[in-house]
């Protein structure tokens, strides 16, 4: 990301809310009831973010949510992990914390990612996977389902694996990179 020029977009192609979150008309938010956004996160065109899906029986959502400063780039899927018992196909719950990136062209089913987290892109991030505050996954990295991603780690590869340690200013260095994009995220008229 290139965090010193503005970036623009067609006013016309973006819906922002109350809280300042920013939604590509070209993205598909399906089962929007079922979503919830922190405020000040930006959801990039062509992303899908599967609300729509949910356990068995009628009354069971499964809510997706982003926390404040979520920038959600081009081409991202985000679904619910789900698993199969006796038969029947269930849906669990997506948490995704403040300050997460995720770069274009990845594929999401983690159970929860918490503050401060990099994705690169064409990312594949498994079933039920919890990546850990502070945490950075390199571009084109393939997370195995059911992986414990720890704090303050790099993580690279297919399969994903531990490469080396972040520094304890990665929290300051991921929350000014989201704070200053959004920012830079500006709507150009006419």
């Amino acid at each position: 990301m290139n965090f010193a020029q503005p970036v623009y977009y067609p006013k016309a192609d973006y819906i922002e809310t109350d809280t300042g979150n920013k939604v590509s008309r070209r993205a598909t938010i399906a089962g929007p009831q079922n979503i919830i956004l922190g405020g000040k996160t930006i959801i990039s065109s062509t992303a899908i973010i599967r609300g729509d899906l949910r356990r068995t029986g009628p009354g069971h959502a499964v809510v997706i949510s982003l926390g404040k400063y979520c920038l959600i780039s081009e081409g991202c899927i985000l679904r619910p992990p789900y698993k199969t018992y006796r038969g029947n196909f269930n849906y669990y719950p997506m948490k995704i914390g403040d300050h997460v990136h995720i770069g274009a062209n990845t594929v999401v089913e983690a159970a929860m990612i918490g503050n401060y987290v990099e994705i690169g892109k064409n990312c594949i991030i498994g079933k039920f996977t919890m990546i850990k505050d502070c945490a950075k996954i390199a571009d084109n990295t393939v997370i195995p389902p059911n992986t414990v991603v720890p704090a303050l780690v790099l993580f690279s590869g297919s399969p994903g694996q531990f490469v080396e340690n972040l520094p304890e200013s990665t929290q300051e260095l991921f929350e000014s990179q989201t704070k200053q994009y959004y920012n830079r995220f500006q709507p150009l008229e006419g």
